[in-house]
């Protein structure tokens, strides 16, 4: 806005003592300031508005208009209410620099001038940045990408004064602001995208706000798929259940540091149509992998029909410069399998899983700052199939420790899946071990099954398995029918949670102890802070109880099993 604009707007109640010929000199924003030397919080096109507390006598007007002046400002309004009428020699000063300088009535507040001002200057900036996001978006949607989301986020923070970050629905930070501050931590992004979830999932109306410490963060949603995303300000409770279950996993978000809350609609429709045009960055990135989507489906079809090991090896020949460029040797290879369970049905979940495997392992092993996809995913019905490529190691070591854990894996974004999948959603996904060769896959394929059969048997919303369970006992557990597992475990182990119950004999974690000690009445006792005999009076209460003998080994095994299982 101009300078000249202030002088006639009269609830302002500005009079202007000096510089009439500087009148057109652009404001860009308002400051209010007492300090002697207020230099190191202006940035230049400022409104400076002050009370004279700085003044003490008439040899420091000339320094502080000086200071102003160096700082680029473009005007200076000094209040009435202080001193009255404004000194002549703040008045001299400012003409000998021909810096503009108004009279503040004072019946008028500071604040009405300041909120004046900044109304004004970011309707103007908003207006300018909507055209620039316009042409942007012309530009990106006509021909090669425009510099991805981080031109879009640079000129929200140049032209709005806004930072903003474009995450994963994973918490994984796709997109930054590039200028100097506080960046967002991974723990602070997992959070954040946990939030956005939760609101989606319960149709709250968005924007979303979050609190974290003393910021505060607006959280957009930024559809995909050809699908305009919804307006900041209508409430999600329009789409219906199925639309939200399909997109909820997949589509980004943008995160802004303010508050949203009290913008106009004008602010809304620009947020709005600056996430459509960080959209079409995302499916570009979707369509990108395409091609190893292709090869992991040719490969996965291969298997399954019982190819011969040469052929598999030579689609493996294929793929393997495309995910692993670069590397001479062949790489070993892990299979991961990952399935999306609703307890409605009626929605084809493959897609999903193939959409939030990719998301999970993305450039699981990389080091650098920018993630690169280095995985190929298909899907199967409701099952999706990752080929993840490692380098090649060493004869002495089978491939295992520099493989993918499970565990791992779901480190970061157990919290944000979680709460997109509360309520009626679980995923589950198994890992394999590594194998070096065409003749290893479809046993890892099938090893990564039995595993995701494992984690599916465990609690949670998310629930990851590796290869590594399989050799245990907990490979038959998930395996047996829960009505077997429930009648089992209450027919052993009721007797003594009803005698702990009503006389606090705590027999169970007894019985745990003395099977996790092999037997060992000392190392039991030692453990539990016993004597000897008190614990052979409990183990024979439990075997009372029960009609098991714990000296045998068919007994052991029994209690054994059915503490795992409750």
């Amino acid at each position: 806005m101009r300078l000249r604009a202030l002088l006639d707007t009269d609830a302002l109640g500005l009079r202007l003592l000096g510089g009439e010929d500087e009148l057109d000199r652009t404001v860009r924003g308002v400051m209010t300031t007492d300090l002697r030397d207020p230099s190191r919080y202006l940035s230049g096109g400022e409104l400076v508005l002050t009370g004279l507390a700085w003044r003490r006598d008439a040899a420091d007007s000339e320094p502080f208009v000086r200071i102003l002046v160096q700082a680029g400002v473009a005007a200076l309004a000094a209040g009435e209410a202080e001193l009255g009428a404004v000194p002549e020699d703040l008045a001299v000063a400012c003409a000998r620099h021909r810096l503009p300088l108004f009279a503040v009535h004072e019946s008028v507040a500071f604040a009405t001038i300041t909120e004046h001002v900044v109304r004004q200057v970011s309707g103007e900036r908003a207006g300018d940045l909507a055209a620039v996001v316009d042409r942007h978006r012309r530009m990106m949607t006509s021909g090669p990408a425009g510099g991805g989301p981080d031109v879009v986020l640079d000129l929200l923070g140049s032209d709005l004064d806004l930072r903003a970050w474009v995450l994963s629905p994973t918490g994984r930070l796709i997109a930054g602001p590039r200028t100097a501050g506080p960046g967002l931590s991974p723990e602070a992004c997992a959070k954040l995208a946990a939030e956005h979830l939760a609101a989606v999932r319960t149709a709250r109306r968005g924007p979303h706000r979050v609190i974290m410490g003393q910021t505060t963060y607006s959280l957009f949603p930024i559809g995909s798929g050809g699908r305009a995303p919804q307006a900041a300000r209508t409430s999600q409770a329009a789409q219906t259940p199925r639309d939200v279950r399909e997109s909820v996993l997949s589509d980004w978000l943008l995160a802004v540091e303010a508050d949203a809350g009290d913008w106009a609609d004008e602010r809304l429709d620009l947020l709005q149509g600056v996430t459509q045009l960080i959209a079409v960055e995302r499916d570009r990135r979707v369509a990108a992998r395409t091609v190893r989507r292709r090869l992991a489906q040719e490969v996965l079809e291969l298997v399954q029909t019982g190819a011969a090991p040469a052929e598999i090896a030579a689609r493996l020949r294929v793929a393997a410069p495309v995910l692993l460029p670069g590397l001479g040797a062949a790489p070993h290879w892990q299979v991961v399998v990952a399935r999306v369970e609703w307890d409605e049905g009626g929605l084809e979940a493959g897609p999903l899983a193939q959409s939030l495997l990719e998301e999970i392992l993305v450039d699981p092993l990389a080091t650098g700052p920018e993630p690169s996809d280095r995985i190929a995913v298909a899907h199967t019905g409701d099952e999706a199939i990752a080929l993840v490529p490692l380098p090649a190691v060493s004869s002495e070591h089978d491939g295992s420790e520099t493989g993918l854990l499970a565990d791992a894996l779901l480190a970061t974004v157990r919290e944000p899946l979680s709460s997109g999948l509360d309520g009626d959603g679980r995923l589950t996904l198994g890992v394999s071990a590594a194998v070096h060769s065409a003749e290893g896959l479809r046993g890892a394929l099938e090893e990564a099954r039995h595993a995701r059969r494992v984690a599916a048997a465990r609690p949670g919303r998310v629930c990851a398995a590796g290869h590594q369970e399989l050799a245990s006992h907990v490979l038959l557990l998930p395996f047996v029918p829960d009505d077997v597992r429930k009648a089992f475990t209450a027919r052993l182990l009721d007797p003594l949670r009803d005698y702990d119950r009503r006389h606090r004999a705590e027999l169970i974690p007894t019985l745990e102890a003395f099977l996790d000690c092999d037997g060992s009445w000392t190392r039991c006792a030692s453990r539990l802070h016993l004597h000897v005999n008190t614990l052979r009076y409990r183990v024979g209460r439990i075997e009372q109880l029960t009609s098991r003998d714990l000296s045998r080994l068919e007994d052991k095994l029994d209690f054994f099993l059915a503490l795992r299982m409750s």
